[in-house]
C-alpha cells in the first residue's frame, strides 16, 4: 500500500497528516503529528445490524501512558476504563462528525483514535478530531466532510491557536471548535466572564484556521482517491404517500398542540401506533416495508411538521412565544443536614443541587498523560430515568451525563474563590428530577444557589439558557429555553452560561450542516438578554452568599510557614503533628510550599490546631500567652509543653495570686491551662506564670 501524507503549518507548528504505514486491514487509517505529539485515527465499517433503525456510529478515543513515558497506576499496570478526559475527547470527536453521514446510512462504523506520542505541550484531543474526519475522507465510508477541530486561547488580551499547555494555564478564554468549508458545527467554551464580542471573534478566528486543515484533509483524500461504494436503501415509492395520508387522518398538528409534555407525548405515540396498524397489520406476510419503516417515516413527515408550525404560527408546542421563558422557581435550603442545597425548576425541569464542601485530603486526583494536578472543584450530573417517566437499565454513569457535568462545572468554575481564600474542596451534585430539556442549564442556575446556600463567596452568579433553531432554506427561528422534543426535531441546541459580566461555557450541538456568524452573534445576543431575566429570578430568593458555611460542614484554617519550619511541625518520625492532631481533633495537611491546612469537625479543635502550628512556626516569644498542657508535676512547680516539643517551668509560685501549698491543688497532668512566658535564658530554658496570665486575661489583656 502506497504511504501519502500532507503537511502544513496551523497555529506556527507543522500538522501533517499520513495514511499508509498503519493499520492497513482497516477501511480508513490515519497517522496525525503535530509537535511531537502523535495520534493514530482508524475507520472501520460493517453491514447494518438487523433491527437497528439509527445510525450505530461508536467513537473511542485512548490515552496510551507510554506515549508520555508513564506506567499507568493500579495493581494491574493496564490501562482499563476511560478516563473523564478521553469520554469528553469520544464526544468531541463524534458530535461534528455524526450529522454529515447521509440520511438512510445505518452501516456500523467505529472509530478508534490512540494516543502514541504526547509532548505534553500540544493536547491531542483536537487531533483526534481532525484524524477521525481524515480516516473517515480515505475510507469508503459516505462522509460529508471533512470537519477540522481546534483550539483557541486567549493570553494577555491575544487570541492563540492551539495553545500549549503553558498557555492554557494562563488563558482566560479557551474555545474548542470544529468546522467544514462552510461553517462551524461544534462549539465547547470556557470562558473567564468574557463578553460576547470576545468569544465571537475567537469562534471567527477558529473557523479559518479549520478551513486550513480541511484543506490539508482533502488534498490527502484526493492523493488517497478511495470510492465511495454506498447507495441508498430502495424503499417502496409509495410508503411515504400512505404515510401522510394516514398523518392527515388521524391529525398529527392537532396531537402536537395538545398542553404537557407527558399527555402531548401519549397522543402522538396513539397515531404511530394507529399508523403502524393499519399499514403493518399483525400476521400479515411479504410486506414491502417494516413496521421501523413506518415509524420512520412518520417521524419525518412530524419534524416537517414541526418546523412549518414553529415557522408559520410562532407557536411552540406548549405554546409559548420565540423568547418566552418557561415559570422558574427557585429554592434554598431544601435539605437540612447537607452543607447547602437547591431546588430550581423551570417549566418541567427540575434538579434538585446539593454542595459538599471538604478539604485538601478530598480533592480528586488527576493522573493522565500530563503532570498528575488535584481538582479542589467537581460538579457531578446525574440523569436517572424517572425523571422522563422511563423505565430504562440502571447502570454506570453515561457518557452523556460526564459531558453535560463536565459543561455545568466549566460554567461555575470561574466565578469560584481563589483557594487562598476559600481553602475548601467543593463538590456540587445535580440530581436531575424532572427533564423537558435543558436539564445541564437548570444544573447550572441550581449550582449557583447550592453554592451561595452553602457560603461559598462566588465572584458573581451565574445562570444558564438553552437556545433551539428551526430553519427551513432560508428562514429560520431562534427558540429561547428549548424543550426536549425541540431539541429533538430542531436544527440547534446552543447552550450559553455566563454572569451579568459576561459568558462563562458555551457547548454547541448542531443537527444541520452548519451555523454561520451572524447566527452565532444573534444567538449570544439573545442568550444574554434571557440570562439576565433567569438571575432576577434566582437572586430573588437568595441575593447573595450566606456570610457563614453550615454548622454541619467542617472548619478549615489555613497557616503559611517558612518551608524550613515543615519539619519543626511534623517532627520525627511525624511526632509534633500526630501531637498535634491527638490533642485538638484536628487533621493537618502540609503542602512543599508551606502553606498548613487545619480542618475539624467544630470551630474549636481548628483554632486550638491553628495556634500550635502557629507556635511551633514563630518559636516560643517572650512576653506571650499560650494555652499549655501540664506534662508532669513537680514539688517545686509544673512543667507545660507550650508547643509541640516544647516545655516551659511554672513555678509553684507563678501558678495563682493566692497562696498554694501544693501543685496538685491547681493543676494535674494532662490539664490544660493558660501561662504567660516571662523568661526565656540563655540556654533556652522557658519560664512561664499562671498568675500573670490570669491578670493580664482578667485587665482585658489578649495573645
Amino acid at each position: 500500500m502506497t504511504i501519502h501524507s500532507v503537511e502544513g503549518e496551523i497555529g506556527g507548528r507543522i500538522l501533517r497528516f499520513e495514511t499508509g504505514k498503519l493499520a492497513k486491514q482497516a477501511a480508513g487509517a490515519v497517522l496525525v503529528t503535530y509537535g511531537e505529539t502523535v495520534v493514530l485515527c482508524t475507520v472501520v465499517t460493517g453491514p447494518p445490524r438487523e433491527g437497528v433503525d439509527f445510525f450505530p456510529l461508536t467513537v473511542d478515543y485512548r490515552e496510551k501512558m507510554y506515549a508520555a513515558g508513564k506506567f499507568p497506576g493500579g495493581f494491574f499496570k493496564r490501562e482499563a476504563r476511560p478516563t473523564q478526559k478521553e469520554i469528553l475527547t469520544m464526544r468531541l470527536t463524534d458530535r461534528p462528525i455524526r450529522p454529515l453521514f447521509p440520511e438512510g446510512y445505518l452501516d456500523e462504523v467505529q472509530i478508534q483514535c490512540m494516543v502514541l506520542s504526547s509532548d505534553q505541550e500540544n493536547d491531542a484531543d483536537v487531533l483526534a478530531m481532525c484524524g477521525a474526519s481524515a480516516a473517515l475522507m480515505v475510507s469508503p465510508a459516505p462522509f460529508e466532510g471533512p470537519v477540522a477541530g481546534i483550539r483557541v486561547g486567549r493570553v494577555n488580551g491575544e487570541l492563540v491557536i492551539n495553545p500549549t499547555m503553558e498557555q492554557r494555564a494562563v488563558s482566560d478564554l479557551e474555545v474548542v471548535l470544529a468546522a467544514h468549508d462552510e461553517a462551524v458545527n461544534m462549539i465547547e467554551v470556557a470562558a473567564m466572564e468574557l463578553p460576547e464580542a470576545v468569544v465571537a471573534d475567537a469562534i471567527e478566528l477558529g473557523f479559518r484556521e479549520c478551513r486550513k486543515i480541511c484543506a490539508l484533509v482533502k488534498e490527502l483524500s484526493r492523493k488517497v482517491n478511495t470510492p465511495k461504494t454506498w447507495t441508498p436503501p430502495e424503499k417502496d415509492p409509495g410508503m411515504p404517500a400512505k404515510v401522510k395520508a394516514l398523518v392527515d387522518k388521524y391529525d398529527l398538528r392537532a396531537a402536537k398542540r395538545t398542553p404537557g409534555k407527558q399527555e402531548r407525548y401519549a397522543a402522538v405515540d396513539e397515531i404511530y401506533k394507529k399508523i403502524v396498524a393499519e399499514l403493518c397489520p399483525e400476521g400479515a406476510e411479504d410486506l414491502a416495508y417494516t413496521p421501523a419503516d413506518v415509524k420512520n417515516e412518520i417521524q419525518k413527515i412530524e419534524e416537517r411538521l414541526f418546523h412549518q408550525m414553529v415557522l408559520e404560527d410562532g407557536k411552540r408546542p406548549d405554546g409559548r412565544g420565540p423568547d418566552d421563558i418557561r415559570q422558574i422557581i427557585s429554592e434554598v435550603s431544601v435539605l437540612p443536614r447537607t452543607h447547602g442545597s437547591a431546588l430550581f425548576t423551570r417549566g418541567e425541569t427540575q434538579t434538585l443541587v446539593v454542595t459538599t464542601l471538604g478539604t485538601v485530603r478530598d480533592e480528586q486526583v488527576v493522573d493522565d498523560l500530563v503532570e498528575e494536578y488535584s481538582k479542589k472543584f467537581m460538579l457531578h450530573y446525574n440523569f436517572p430515568p424517572f425523571c422522563t417517566g422511563e423505565v430504562k437499565r440502571i447502570g454506570a454513569v453515561s457518557r452523556r451525563e460526564i459531558g453535560h457535568g463536565n459543561l455545568a462545572e466549566r460554567s461555575l468554575q470561574a466565578v469560584l474563590p481563589s483557594p487562598d481564600k476559600f481553602p475548601y474542596t467543593i463538590r456540587l451534585v445535580s440530581d436531575v428530577m424532572e427533564s423537558n430539556g435543558s436539564s445541564s442549564m437548570a444544573s447550572v442556575c441550581g449550582g449557583t444557589l447550592a453554592l451561595m446556600d452553602a457560603g461559598v463567596p462566588i465572584k458573581h452568579p451565574v445562570a444558564g439558557i438553552s437556545i433551539g433553531m428551526v430553519h427551513d432554506g432560508d428562514r429560520y427561528l431562534l427558540l429561547t429555553d428549548i424543550l426536549g422534543e425541540e431539541d429533538h426535531f430542531g436544527d440547534m441546541d446552543f447552550k450559553v452560561a455566563g454572569t451579568q459580566v459576561g459568558i462563562t461555557a458555551i457547548q454547541l450541538d448542531l443537527k444541520t450542516r452548519s451555523i454561520t456568524q451572524k447566527q452565532v452573534h444573534e444567538v449570544l445576543e439573545k442568550a444574554r438578554g434571557a440570562r439576565m431575566k433567569i438571575l432576577k429570578d434566582m437572586l430573588s430568593v437568595l441575593s447573595r452568599p450566606r456570610a457563614d458555611i453550615s454548622k454541619y460542614a467542617p472548619r478549615l484554617l489555613t497557616i503559611k510557614v517558612v518551608p524550613d519550619k515543615i519539619g519543626k511541625i511534623i517532627g520525627p518520625g511525624g511526632k509534633g503533628i500526630k501531637a498535634i492532631e491527638a490533642n485538638t481533633g484536628a487533621k493537618i495537611d502540609i503542602e512543599d510550599d508551606g502553606t498548613v491546612y487545619i480542618s475539624s469537625s467544630n470551630a474549636k479543635g481548628a483554632q486550638a490546631a491553628f495556634e500550635m502550628v502557629e507556635q511551633i512556626a514563630e518559636g516560643v516569644r517572650l512576653g506571650k500567652i499560650y494555652n499549655g498542657r501540664v506534662t508532669s508535676i513537680k514539688d517545686f512547680g509544673a512543667f507545660v509543653e507550650v508547643a509541640p516539643g516544647t516545655d516551659g517551668l511554672c513555678h509553684i509560685s507563678e501558678l495563682s495570686d493566692e497562696y498554694v501549698q501544693r501543685v496538685t491543688d491547681v493543676c494535674n497532668v494532662g490539664d490544660m491551662m493558660r501561662v504567660k512566658v516571662i523568661l526565656i535564658d540563655d540556654t533556652g530554658r522557658i519560664k512561664l506564670s499562671r498568675k500573670q496570665a490570669l491578670i493580664e486575661e482578667k485587665q482585658g489583656g489578649s495573645n
